[in-house]
């Protein structure tokens, strides 16, 4: 029988979270606002078959604050793959977010599609940056995934999000990016972190898109930094096995 239920993937993106559970970002207690984020998978027909952390899981840098997002997450038993943001360590990422329900892979193969994951971050900078060696790994696992329908996970987005000031923090080498995306049709979809807002672009066949944070949101549009009042949020995807998908944001209430 042919495969024609969809892959669930859901994507939580810049918790900020805290050693201290209670402490606040811009006034946003960030541990609860995650767990009323994750509340709104209850409200899904469907379970999801993967989790998506696309970056700034931690505000501070501590072990503690990596312990906390296991304490939050380990319950849902959901199947969770991380890429650090600008304000993560990473290496703490991978002693802590190493066991079920978090996995250190960065290719997924589920559901005829591909899902890679590459670490856009360079340590002290803010913005990002692909290295010669992350790209050439991206070009290597798209040569050997042709057959299958692919999507990539970054933290910084190649592309410009009509914000003055975000878009000087993003991905400092989106052509590098773009001329080995080009080359390999069967990269459908492109997902982001970083923004802190619900944001669209098509790049030729090629549909981008970052997603509300989890806390903290930006203001669209804005030349300088503003925070936003829209509620937090994630995105949620139907992946089908032919390629097609389905994507939506979901608010808290």
């Amino acid at each position: 029988m042919i495969q024609t239920l969809p892959l669930h993937v859901a994507q939580i993106t810049d918790l900020h979270l805290f050693s201290d559970r209670n402490k606040r970002l811009m006034g946003i207690d960030t541990a609860a606002s995650l767990q009323k984020v994750l509340s709104c998978l209850r409200q899904l027909r469907h379970p999801q078959d993967l989790l998506l952390l696309t970056g700034d899981l931690s505000q501070d840098e501590t072990p503690e604050s990596y312990e906390l997002l296991v304490d939050l997450l380990s319950p849902w038993d959901i199947p969770s793959y991380w890429i650090p943001g600008n304000h993560d360590d990473p290496s703490l990422m991978e002693q802590i977010l190493k066991t079920p329900p978090f996995f250190t892979d960065k290719v997924v193969e589920a559901g005829n599609w591909s899902l890679i994951l590459l670490d856009s971050t360079v340590t002290g900078w803010v913005s990002g940056q692909l290295s010669p060696s992350s790209l050439d790994w991206l070009e290597w696992q798209l040569e050997r995934s042709r057959d299958r329908p692919t999507l990539i996970g970054l933290h910084h987005p190649p592309f410009a999000v009509n914000s003055e000031w975000i878009d000087s923090i993003a991905l400092q080498n989106p052509d590098d990016f773009f001329a080995i995306v080009k080359g390999h049709p069967q990269v459908k979809l492109v997902l982001c972190g970083h923004v802190h807002q619900n944001f669209c672009h098509q790049q030729k066949y090629l549909r981008c898109f970052t997603t509300p944070s989890t806390c903290v949101q930006f203001k669209p549009g804005s030349a300088e930094f503003a925070v936003d009042s829209a509620q937090p949020g994630l995105r949620l995807f139907n992946l089908y096995p032919d390629g097609t998908w389905e994507t939506k944001v979901m608010r808290v209430s």
